[in-house]
């Protein structure tokens, strides 16, 4: 099996920075890729991201000061995935458009030596504006559109005279937030996301162009196994973003009993939900989400995490969810997985599952 497409893969190339393994482990908050699951992916020669939304929720002061323990966590954490990586791989951050303190992330994630920033939840317009073109950090939107690609390399290239470093096309069976309506959702077979890749793929050929510079696109939501990487491959994409699998990992951090909802979880308990990020999500249902249908859950406090968020009127306190869960109430929190998660049914380690992704690359 593994030999039926190894010879497809290649290094994958962001300007000049390189990954051995062209496998991103997609960024998942709150808590869930810190610094142990980014420096333990980037380790084995991939890219690992770390969540940059909520960081700091287990940072002393944190109930206080969310922004000032957010942007100490960031720099705790770049700094530790990259020792933990030992030199190898990429360690980046996955920083959400939707964040109220947006700007201040970024800056953070480039000062603290970030390999890569990955943009989504929101179309990421002003993100080149923290971003120099002379230091390392590379940057990358997360699209699920050619029209959004579109208007992003769009606006970037007229405002900024740069383009984009690589490119992220995040399909209907993603995890968490996702770029597309609850009606295409309901008709995800109907949708031709293949087609939409290839789309993408020629879409960005201009700014290739245009800037003398190779801009990678790699292929995220519902990537499970090597069959799922040839298939992007095929389709000419350089690379692949999984999220959900890492997570039934030993070096994840999130705890034990959240590991466990992921292994016990079966295709039945994966549903839509309505975020107060004002997007879709994909979450396992339990009794918290049980809750949110029946009534509006009353947020007692403001944990100022979005910049459009109104606490009188979110149906519920998104920070409070997610932390909840990543410290194991995985039935009164918002558990955040990917279309694919009742397909998981053990827990391994990153070495093993890189292994099992890369086949024989290593």
């Amino acid at each position: 099996m593994i030999s039926t497409y190894t010879s497809k893969l290649k290094q994958l190339q962001i300007g000049d920075l390189i990954a051995k393994i062209p496998i991103i482990q997609g960024g998942m908050g709150v808590g869930i890729s810190r610094s142990h699951l980014a420096g333990a992916v980037a380790k084995e020669g991939g890219v690992g991201i770390i969540s940059t939304a909520q960081i700091g929720y287990d940072e002393e002061g944190f109930e206080n000061d969310q922004a000032g323990c957010n942007l100490k966590a960031i720099k705790k954490h770049i700094r530790k995935a990259k020792e933990l990586a030992c030199g190898n791989g990429l360690v980046g951050v996955n920083i959400m458009v939707a964040l109220k303190n947006y700007k201040e992330h970024v800056q953070t994630a480039v000062a603290a030596g970030a390999d890569v920033i990955i943009s989504g939840a929101g179309l990421p317009m002003n993100l080149p504006e923290f971003v120099s073109r002379t230091c390392r950090t590379k940057i990358a939107p997360i699209v699920s559109s050619k029209r959004a690609t579109q208007l992003i390399l769009k606006m970037w290239a007229h405002r900024y005279d740069r383009t984009a470093d690589f490119i992220v096309v995040e399909g209907p069976k993603a995890g968490g937030h996702l770029g597309f309506s609850n009606e295409q959702l309901a008709h995800m077979d109907a949708i031709n996301f293949d087609g939409e890749i290839r789309q993408i793929i020629d879409c960005k050929k201009e700014y290739e162009q245009r800037y003398q510079k190779n801009i990678p696109v790699i292929v995220a939501g519902g990537i499970f196994d090597q069959k799922d990487i040839s298939h992007a491959l095929d389709l000419g994409a350089d690379g692949v973003q999984i999220a959900s699998r890492f997570v039934a990992t030993e070096e994840c951090d999130a705890s034990e009993a959240y590991k466990e909802a992921y292994i016990h979880a079966s295709e039945e308990n994966i549903e839509i939900i309505q975020s107060p990020v004002g997007m879709p999500g994909r979450a396992l249902r339990n009794k918290f989400i049980d809750r949110v249908k029946r009534a509006k859950l009353p947020v007692s406090k403001c944990y100022n995490c979005l910049e459009k968020c109104s606490p009188q009127k979110v149906p519920y306190c998104i920070t409070k969810a997610l932390i909840d869960a990543v410290r194991g109430d995985v039935e009164n929190g918002l558990v955040f997985c990917g279309a694919n998660t009742g397909r998981i049914h053990e827990i391994t380690t990153v070495h093993h599952l890189m292994q099992e992704l890369a086949g024989d690359l290593q």
